[in-house]
């Protein structure tokens, strides 16, 4: 039998070959704009009765609320969830997912619920600075002036016709979850996105 260290060294993200691509793509200037890929984070799928018992157990080990709106996210520590539907959520952590999911599903005994690590279905692209917004708006129907897409909100919607969840962050940082299949395409339209937005880093730093 494989050796478990060694099967976690040999994982492969499913941007890692457009790294390069990715730091390089970025543009520097008044309206910069960085992208990178988060890969690895824990993502954990959570289907309970809002409000339950059970669901207060949940809670206990996330240490923060489930969120009850569209849209809201809750969590500032380890964890942050994602409201998906009035009884279904996404935890994203950088906690093991092992571990977490362990806790989750013994929180969860004896109740009405369902734990589901979801980690390897979706990858995090990180798009930040003063022309984010802009870039994605090229390719994604939501409105996402601050007046209607306020900080740290995550919705599900699209990018160049790929289904993704969309969390603004802040300002300047909206973090996109497209489905691992569908990364490199996703990867590929940022960098055509930017493209107009300044000098690339790469010219800027004489690569």
């Amino acid at each position: 039998m494989a050796d478990l260290t060694t099967l976690q060294g040999l994982r492969r993200s499913p941007l890692q070959d457009m790294a390069a691509e990715l730091r390089n793509g970025s543009v520097q200037g008044d309206r910069a704009v960085l992208l990178r890929e988060w890969p690895f984070l824990t993502m954990v799928n959570i289907r309970v009765e809002p409000g339950s018992e059970t669901a207060g157990r949940i809670e206990g080990v996330l240490g923060a609320s489930l969120p009850q709106q569209c849209g809201d996210v809750t969590g500032d520590g380890a964890h942050s969830v994602l409201w998906l539907g009035p009884d279904e959520w996404l935890v994203i952590s950088q906690a093991a997912p092992e571990s977490l999911v362990g806790s989750l599903q013994s929180a969860a005994e004896g109740g009405r619920a369902q734990i589901v690590d979801v980690s390897a279905n979706r990858t995090v692209v990180e798009v930040t600075g003063p022309g984010a917004r802009e870039v994605l708006e090229k390719g994604c129907p939501t409105d996402l002036h601050p007046r209607a897409f306020a900080d740290n909100t995550a919705i599900s919607t699209s990018l160049a016709r790929v289904p993704v969840l969309l969390w603004k962050v802040d300002a300047n940082t909206f973090r996109v979850m497209p489905r691992a299949s569908l990364a490199s395409y996703v990867g590929v339209w940022l960098l055509d996105a930017v493209a107009e937005f300044g000098p690339r880093a790469s010219a800027v730093e004489g690569v």
